[in-house]
């Protein structure tokens, strides 16, 4: 890795310039102590980083400059470069996933001493450091979302799911792909489609459920209706809930046009609604990240109550390497993609799990196929992007490439991790409930 010390420049470093004025990229450098691993250029006509790297990263305007100075973690870049006030270089807007990766390999911002950052501060200029409006697509903070219910009650979830969901059902069409699966695939082996892949999830997770045609199935937070289509081809009774009218009006006309009316059924409405119980089995795809670790315990004795006694839940959903950081998401991700969204471990998923009642027979990690899966939307995206910036336009084009190269890193450096847990009701009167003694399922 090239450092301070030992590049061959011809750009500007903090020793250059006159005691107490910095130029921007100086600022950079200081702050990067001296290991900026991508090129980066500022309006104010300063550079720095190494002259060849394959990445870079151009700062246009004073705007962009109070929006990396004003917010804290990812959410000043994101807001530098959704507005168009930072341009990225070397990497495509739908899938900037090298970029990312080099500056999460090798940039580690240092505090400099008190003296220096007082000198920053004036090199910046005082205007530029007062807080300034977000771009439009951002979501309010926390506290301003108190106006729309409180957190994770039914309104408040339908707005949540409404920013990110309804964005348009073409957009994730040409993302997804023909499956409409916004859930992790599974790839049986690296080099297998996505669509193959998405297949294999819904055949995993319908064996794990151990359905069989006549049975009852309840999809929770459905999406497009993946899981109840592919369950109704098998003469599994299928109902699925989202609380997306975008997405239940996809899902209502592939039914009908896969001739699914008779076993299939999407509703729009939140899954606390569903009055039906007896259902042999319940799957929650992709739910519980908007659920509240709050009202785990709430979930749990819902779906249970829905369940017949000896039925089984597959809870499939996006969670922490850890058990012990606060089950929230902030930055970035909380004001762009999922509004109210909460991660914890799965160590305290089947606790809450346990404390319920529920049975735990099974759980796997599949972090690594997520990584797999968000690669191949990232390039879905870079296939479809004149189409997709002309359907949503261009800073939301962006926030997706952003958002899911970030996401694809995290996973595979186990920031995050997507975790399967198959729970049973307990069934007094069988004792095990009637399920094989071994995995009955192929992984």
């Amino acid at each position: 890795m090239t450092t301070f010390k030992d590049r061959a420049t011809k750009a500007t470093t903090a020793t250059d310039a006159p005691a107490g004025k910095f130029t921007l990229a100086q600022v950079l450098e200081i702050l990067a102590g001296g290991r900026l691993p991508v090129r980066f250029t500022a309006y104010d006509g300063s550079t720095a980083g190494p002259p060849g790297a394959p990445f870079g990263l151009d700062l246009l305007t004073p705007r962009g400059t109070t929006y990396l100075a004003t917010s804290r973690g990812d959410l000043g870049l994101a807001r530098a470069y959704i507005s168009g006030d930072l341009d990225l270089h070397g990497v495509h807007p739908g899938d900037p996933y090298e970029l990312l990766k080099a500056l999460a390999d090798s940039l580690e911002f240092t505090r400099p001493p008190a003296r220096t950052m007082l000198d920053i501060v004036r090199s910046i200029g005082v205007r530029q450091l007062r807080p300034i409006a977000p771009p439009p697509e951002e979501a309010g903070p926390r506290w301003h979302r108190v106006a729309g219910g409180l957190r994770h009650s039914k309104t408040r979830d339908a707005e949540a799911i409404h920013h990110h969901y309804d964005v348009s059902n073409r957009f994730y069409e040409w993302v997804l792909g023909p499956s409409m699966t916004y859930t992790c695939a599974c790839y049986p082996r690296g080099d297998v489609s996505l669509d193959d892949a998405q297949e294999n999830k819904y055949r995993l997770v319908f064996e794990k459920l151990h359905l069989a045609a006549g049975d009852r199935l309840l999809d929770v937070g459905c999406g497009w209706g993946g899981m109840v289509r592919y369950a109704a081809r098998r003469g599994v009774r299928a109902t699925g809930v989202t609380l997306s009218s975008e997405q239940a009006a996809w899902a209502q006309r592939s039914i009908a046009a896969e001739g699914l009316n008779d076993l299939a059924e999407v509703r729009f409405g939140d899954y606390r609604d569903i009055t039906e119980t007896g259902f042999d089995a319940v799957s929650s795809i992709g739910l519980l990240e908007h659920i509240g670790v709050r009202n785990y315990a709430a979930y749990f004795r819902f779906l249970q109550s829905r369940l017949r006694p000896g039925g089984l839940l597959l809870n499939h959903c996006i969670t922490r390497p850890e058990n012990r950081t606060e089950p929230s998401t902030r930055g970035f991700i909380d004001r762009y993609v999922f509004p109210d969204g909460e991660l914890t471990g799965s160590g305290r998923i089947i606790s809450e799990a346990q404390d319920a009642g529920w049975e735990v027979l099974h759980e796997e990690n599949l972090r690594h196929h997520y990584a797999l899966t968000l690669r191949d939307w990232g390039a879905n995206l870079v296939e479809h992007w004149d189409e997709a910036v002309a359907e949503v336009g261009l800073a939301t084009a962006k926030v997706w490439g952003l958002y899911m190269a970030g996401s694809r890193l995290g996973f595979e450096s186990n920031g995050i991790q997507l975790h399967q847990v198959l729970l049973a009701r307990p069934d007094e009167r069988s004792g095990g409930g009637g399920h094989p003694l071994r995995p009955w399922w192929t992984p």
